[in-house]
């Protein structure tokens, strides 16, 4: 079983319903809808098509909503794009008009950007491939001679190098974008571009007010979050590794080593990790992954990330479902690695919660007695969460009545999440009725040893607080 999960971004590439079932047969486990595109009857229509889908396929998909965020971007151009060369001069202007942009100047979608930058500032157009240093600053005019020049074209995204820029991260458009997700039961809502904690905790608050209860993921992009990364983390369920825009802030020399703690930060707090940005982006138009992005993925894998997600690949690309095949042969690849089932994680600490030494307690028994499966009869998850920050090669079989709780689950690495109604189940006997349901559908066999963790009541969150070492009966 892959361990690793794979989250699709869909779009005009997946609309035909003949790929997008293919595409959840190739084995993605979420889907991201871009709220930086479409409209909202788009998003309603994919949102459908997915849940009928996976319900026909039996499958459990978890769904992100991806807010866009702050929009800083230059504006268009009269001519549609231009090329530009080392040392030109090009002036930055908030005061032009959208569609105003010539060979000298452009307008900007984000007006502030003159007020955050200086003299002998850098910034960076289309992720990096175009630099610019700022001469000086006049009124809404920033003023730049080409340091790296190229083609620029309408609408690509401006920073600033080493971050620093004062938008808010979340606009009037996220907050009814964030309308529309809830109204759609997502599982997920991806902040773009927070700072601080407590941009994520305001998220938190807008969706409380909307009667909203999707996990919050926060999209690791800007210098500044890095300065705030434990409570970026803390305060959210998720975070992403987005290095596009980080890339650009804090330079591609410093990401490795970024991504790689970023990882290993999330992973020790018990939350969910994505690891996201052009990881297949060559298979938009190729058939076949560069050894680059072959290596990429598997490295994040290596490094323990929950998901790797595809952008373009998926929503614009030539054959979404040749990508995520191409990207389930790698994680699977990667996984044989004896580093992937090997842990040390929380070895020197207590535990705060009954449920949480249980499920630490499960996952280093079973990496020592190798059952087929750990089973978790689970409320809300949260012990299949604990359970899949261990490293190991041992299934992690998540068991809740709640869908709700089944997709939050299909982003835990190593977690497969199986709907099973314990509500007139017998409590007394509820572990030999969970494995016969797995025994009935092809999950184990008679004779498999497994670890099966429960509470001794059901329908109370938390209550996880038995571990048994169980032989499937026939």
């Amino acid at each position: 079983m892959r361990r690793t999960k794979i989250i699709a971004t869909l779009g005009p590439a997946t609309d035909d319903l003949t790929v997008l079932t293919r595409l959840i047969a190739a084995g993605v486990d979420a889907v991201r809808l871009n709220f930086s595109h479409g409209t909202a009857d788009d998003h309603s229509t994919r949102v459908a098509h997915i849940r009928r889908i996976a319900a026909e396929q039996k499958r459990i998909i978890s769904i992100i909503a991806d807010l866009q965020g702050p929009k800083i971007r230059i504006g268009g151009f009269k001519k549609g794009s231009l090329v530009l060369k080392d040392n030109d001069l090009f002036t930055f202007d908030a005061s032009l008009a959208d569609d105003a942009g010539t060979a000298h100047s452009v307008g900007l979608t984000y007006k502030d950007l003159p007020k955050d930058v200086k003299a002998d500032d850098t910034l960076l157009v289309d992720d990096g491939r175009l630099s610019f240093k700022v001469l000086d600053v006049k009124g809404a005019q920033i003023h730049c001679h080409v340091i790296n020049g190229g083609t620029i074209s309408d609408h690509k995204g401006i920073n600033r190098l080493g971050g620093g820029l004062s938008a808010e991260s979340f606009t009037a458009k996220d907050k009814e974008d964030m309308r529309i997700a809830l109204s759609l039961d997502v599982d997920y809502i991806a902040i773009s571009f927070p700072r601080s904690a407590e941009d994520i905790l305001a998220a938190r608050k807008h969706i409380a007010a909307m009667k909203g209860h999707a996990a919050v993921i926060a999209k690791i992009e800007r210098r500044e979050a890095l300065d705030h990364i434990d409570g970026i983390i803390e305060a959210s369920d998720a975070i992403m590794v987005a290095r596009g825009d980080l890339g650009v802030e804090i330079g591609d020399a410093a990401l490795p080593a970024i991504q790689k703690q970023l990882i290993s930060q999330a992973r020790a707090k018990n939350k969910v990790v994505i690891t996201a940005t052009q990881m297949m982006e060559s298979m938009i138009h190729s058939p076949i992954p560069t050894r680059a992005e072959v290596m990429d993925v598997a490295n994040a894998v290596l490094d323990g990330t929950d998901a790797v997600m595809l952008s373009a690949e998926t929503s614009n690309g030539d054959d979404p479902v040749r990508v995520v095949e191409a990207m389930s042969r790698i994680c699977l690849g990667a996984e044989q690695h004896p580093r992937t089932q090997v842990s040390h994680h929380r070895l020197d600490k207590k535990f705060s919660h009954t449920d949480e030494a249980i499920a630490m307690a499960a996952m280093y028994t079973a990496n020592h007695l190798s059952p087929k499966a750990i089973v978790c009869l689970t409320e809300s998850g949260a012990t299949t969460l604990w359970m899949s920050r261990i490293r190991s090669g041992i299934v992690i079989l998540g068991l809740s009545p709640h869908m709700k709780s089944l997709r939050k689950m299909a982003l835990y690495r190593g977690v497969v999440p199986i709907h099973f109604s314990m509500v007139h189940e017998d409590l007394d006997h509820i572990e030999r009725h969970a494995l016969h349901y797995l025994l009935q559908h092809d999950f184990l066999k008679t004779g498999d040893t497994v670890i099966l963790t429960k509470g001794q009541r059901i329908g109370v969150l938390g209550g996880t607080n038995t571990m048994q070492i169980l032989v499937v009966p026939n």
